[in-house]
């Protein structure tokens, strides 16, 4: 049953998204909206709605006389953050985290390359207020302060690269880290070194070093990656 408060499509949709992702709905389940309209006790212009909004995600297609039908996993858009903060909240929470880890491992460092030889002095300036201000929130189980920061981080980095599809996954990159925190697949406090690396990094892109801009970034997701082997195994 919904509740007030909330629009109502959306709130048939935290119910019935991270549901389909988790499997409930397998690929090729027919879902029909009338019977969905009334376990949800909404009108079926709310459902159908709600259907549009799984369908710009990839998650279901509606076809005339049969319905709307679960789409292959492999045709699901996993970059969008809605889908991928479903997926971090199932069963398969450390795969979905390995999986999206390993993307970062492999943008992430080209990223910081690249952002030290483009970043504005502005974007310089933002990325060391962020890593100061991760070191200001890494001790005292701040880890909810320390998570905006960071988040922050990881933007200015691809944002700074000046290669707009980078940019683009900064979205991604923050359900990432944000999953990892709701979660508690983190430490109480962050590892000491990987938030001297974020300033080290901060110093690098300051200093046109896109050299040590990679490799430490690189050193970072390599981390992220041992870490959850510990975590999430």
């Amino acid at each position: 049953m919904t509740t007030p408060g909330r629009g109502l499509h959306g709130q048939v949709l935290e119910t019935l998204g991270p549901a389909i992702t988790a499997g409930e709905y397998p690929p090729g389940s027919v879902l029909r909206t009338d019977e969905l309209a009334q376990r949800f006790e909404v009108s079926r212009s709310v459902m159908r709605e709600a259907v549009r909004v799984l369908e710009s995600m990839h998650l279901v297609e509606s076809r005339r006389r049969v319905g709307v039908t679960v789409r292959q996993k492999s045709e699901w858009n996993v970059y969008d953050p809605q889908v991928i903060r479903w997926r971090l909240a199932g069963a398969d929470r450390p795969g979905q985290l390995r999986s999206l880890t390993v993307l970062r491992s492999a943008i992430e460092p080209v990223a910081a390359g690249l952002a030290a030889k483009h970043a504005t002095a502005d974007q310089c300036a933002e990325l060391t207020e962020c890593a100061l201000g991760m070191v200001a929130h890494s001790r005292g189980h701040q880890l909810e302060g320390y998570l905006i920061h960071d988040v922050a981080f990881h933007r200015v980095i691809l944002n700074a690269s000046g290669n707009e599809m980078f940019a683009r996954l900064g979205d991604v990159v923050a359900e990432v880290l944000t999953g990892r925190t709701h979660h508690e697949v983190m430490f109480e406090d962050p590892d000491p070194a990987a938030v001297t690396l974020h300033v080290q990094v901060a110093e690098a892109v300051r200093a046109g070093d896109a050299v040590r801009a990679e490799h430490l970034t690189r050193e970072i997701t390599v981390g992220a990656l041992q870490e959850l082997d510990i975590l999430a195994p």
